[in-house]
């Protein structure tokens, strides 16, 4: 067991040196859109881990890769929405809910990412806010209650700036003693949920109930493209309802 906690710890550390680029990438892509968008288009911001960036690990070698959850949402949303709908992905790893709330993450992760959150966010036009966190809170042996407070802070923090946020509990991890920590942090997830009445994916719940989960991990924290894919599927049942309000109300 503590072998295996070890190596998580070892990928997630090495995870933030390896993808140093890839946010970039995301955030060089929106910023080449053209100038002028339609008055029709909705913008999704997807903030989180390496989870979110989109990491899969094999033969001790990771690296984001495009098959990823946010890709996959993006393109669910493409197909049922159109070019109205866009999804940046701003997913770190290595990365906290709280480094994101003090601006203290990759600095490169765009032109904005060294701010503090709600210059960041007040700078974004997204008009929706996906935040996924829990994993490295665990690793960087964070309280619960710290997790919680920083949670708490970039639900009301998006709401007071006119965002919708929509939360998501981490996936789970294959080592059982590590897995029962993270149960705590989404445990705190579900609770800013609640008490905020914002939308949760419940990402851990969904996938521990498969049977097969583990073999859909690439390593200690990281899923395949295979699991990122459904893990987009139920990012989609909980975001498109709320891009078709949205949209909705632009006409």
């Amino acid at each position: 067991m503590k072998r295996q906690a070890a190596m998580a710890a070892r990928m997630l550390g090495v995870v933030s040196a390896l993808t140093l680029l890839a946010p970039t990438t995301s955030a060089a892509t929106a910023t080449a859109a053209p100038a002028t968008r339609s008055s029709t288009q909705l913008l999704i911001d997807a903030y989180g881990d390496s989870t979110t960036l989109g990491i899969t690990c094999s033969e001790g070698h990771c690296a984001a890769q495009a098959r990823n959850a946010v890709a996959y949402l993006q393109q669910a949303l493409h197909e049922h929405d159109g070019e109205r709908v866009r999804v940046t992905n701003y997913g770190v790893g290595g990365t906290t809910a709280a480094q994101l709330r003090d601006g203290t993450g990759n600095r490169r992760a765009g032109p904005t990412a060294g701010l503090p959150w709600r210059e960041r966010l007040a700078a974004s036009p997204a008009r929706i806010v996906l935040i996924n966190y829990g994993i490295n809170e665990v690793m960087q042996n964070q309280t619960p209650e710290q997790f919680y407070a920083a949670e708490t802070t970039l639900v009301q923090t998006a709401r007071a700036l006119g965002k919708e946020p929509v939360l998501q509990t981490s996936n789970p991890m294959p080592d059982s003693r590590i897995n029962a920590r993270l149960a705590v942090m989404v445990a705190m997830t579900r609770r800013v949920a609640a008490e905020q009445r914002v939308p949760l994916v419940d990402q851990y719940g969904y996938v521990s109930s498969l049977p097969d989960w583990k073999t859909l991990m690439s390593d200690g924290a990281h899923p395949k493209p295979e699991l990122y894919r459904l893990k987009a599927e139920q990012d989609y049942r909980v975001v498109e309802p709320l891009v078709r309000r949205l949209l909705d109300d632009t006409h």
